[in-house]
């Protein structure tokens, strides 16, 4: 664990605090977790001793890390080669036929200089965690009791006969305390709902699904909602776990698919097996998939959001003109929304600050908080998406399209497109009309 762990020396004291919560939980489950450091942040993170590997490649990355063929594993060690979607496989390194054993980047790099960059990948830590480059970009903060949510509930039916599945923490057990969350569902293939059972402080990353619910419940009152508990290990997951999740949502008849979770990658590579999943949900016409960009404050891009076929979506600061200082940037930056400040659902109960400066500082809750990040611009978008759908007719693809357009209409130079928070049931309204605040928005001196 100490040799594991000895590349976090190398980060920015905040960024460790968040990596060390993720690593040590991985551990208790029995995967080791490795990563790289740049600059202070982090490069990528990994599971030591695996790595993704496309199907057409992997005679040849066994041949070249001395890994017995095939044939003899699925005879003799059948769990160390996993197919994880059609077209990748997760290989489990086991000791070379001379030699020592190989970390991750040595292996890969290994394969880089016999097949080129891309052909056999990390099995990327993906994560909600804030500087790991996910999604909150602050710890909750305490608002009072009974406060309203903010953005507010849009007064209409908005969303009506729409699925929205969200990969997340879960739903937690209380929320029926919250009317805009009531219908909201954990799913069959959800596993366990938030674990947090109110007996004790709240834990790091707890109640995160819960918040990004209710926000596009705000934006989308009527619409179907599914959060699923894909990231339980300290708000973490593999990509192969997943994947594999999202595949299995294929069956579902999902209208969009909605990813709070975000990675960097090995040398910025695409990460491979949600590139070969977003080539299966090709086939599924007119589902979209919304992503949030990170919080890294970067403009490196971070995945699955930099692919060009989701909608990823940035932060606006607190004036709604200008970028969040956190929010990841640049050009595979689809559109920003409001992400600093935003009130919603949240657990009830205390709450240890663990990331710097506010380590150790107890924070008191009431079933609603305060939080900033990518996470929670990312639920306006999309709850603004399954608005249009149910007020046009348009399939998910479609009122995507027309939402980023009229984004790229009221574009701010040097942020980007943007969409506000916005209500109406009224399908013949105008921009103005139907989103009095993009008249009356904060505006900056």
């Amino acid at each position: 664990m100490a040799k594991t762990k000895s590349w976090i020396k190398d980060l920015a004291p905040r960024v460790a605090n968040e990596v060390e919560c993720i690593v040590d939980a991985f551990h208790s489950k029995g995967i080791e977790i490795g990563g790289v450091a740049d600059k202070g942040g982090i490069g990528y993170m990994y599971a030591e001793g695996q790595l993704l590997v496309r199907d057409q490649h992997l005679g040849r990355v066994l041949e070249i890390l001395d890994q017995p063929d095939e044939a003899d594993l699925e005879r003799t060690d059948p769990p160390r080669i996993r197919r994880v979607i059609a077209g990748v496989a997760l290989l489990t390194l086991g000791p070379p036929a001379k030699g020592e054993q190989r970390t991750v980047p040595e292996a890969l790099s290994l394969v880089d200089r016999r097949l080129g960059a891309g052909i056999a990948m990390p099995n990327h830590v993906m994560t909600v965690a804030g500087e790991v480059s996910g999604c909150p970009a602050t710890e909750p903060q305490e608002v009072y009791d009974d406060i309203e949510p903010y953005p507010s509930v849009c007064p209409d039916n908005g969303g009506g006969g729409v699925l929205i599945y969200m990969a997340d923490t879960g739903l937690l057990a209380d929320t029926a305390s919250h009317s805009w969350l009531a219908g909201v569902d954990i799913g069959a293939d959800a596993g366990d709902p938030d674990s947090w059972d109110g007996t004790q402080p709240i834990p790091p990353y707890t109640g995160h699904g819960t918040f990004v619910a209710g926000v596009t419940r705000c934006m989308a009152p009527a619409a179907d909602v599914i959060v699923i508990n894909a990231f339980a290990i300290a708000g973490s997951a593999l990509e192969s776990d997943v994947v594999e999740r999202l595949v299995a949502a294929l069956g579902l008849g999902v209208d969009i698919f909605h990813l709070t979770i975000a990675a960097p990658s090995r040398g910025d590579l695409p990460i491979i097996a949600f590139e070969a999943w977003l080539k299966l949900l090709r086939q599924y016409k007119g589902v979209v998939c919304v992503v949030a960009a990170g919080n890294s404050g970067s403009r490196r891009p971070s995945w699955p959001a930099a692919f060009s076929e989701v909608v990823s979506v940035g932060a606006l600061a607190g004036d709604w003109r200008s970028r969040a200082t956190f929010s990841n940037f640049g050009g595979w930056v689809d559109v920003y929304a409001p992400g600093r400040s935003l009130v919603n659902a949240y657990a009830t109960g205390t709450y240890a600050c663990h990331v710097e400066p506010y380590q150790e500082q107890v924070r008191t809750f009431y079933g609603m908080a305060k939080w900033s990040g990518t996470s929670f611009s990312t639920p306006i978008v999309t709850g603004l998406i399954a608005a249009r759908m149910s007020r046009t007719g348009e399939n998910g693809q479609q009122a995507a399209a027309a939402l980023l357009a009229e984004a790229r209409s009221q574009a701010i130079p040097g942020v980007g497109a943007i969409l506000l928070p916005c209500c109406t049931s009224k399908a013949s309204a105008t921009p103005a009309e139907r989103c009095p605040s993009h008249q009356h928005r904060p505006r900056a001196c």
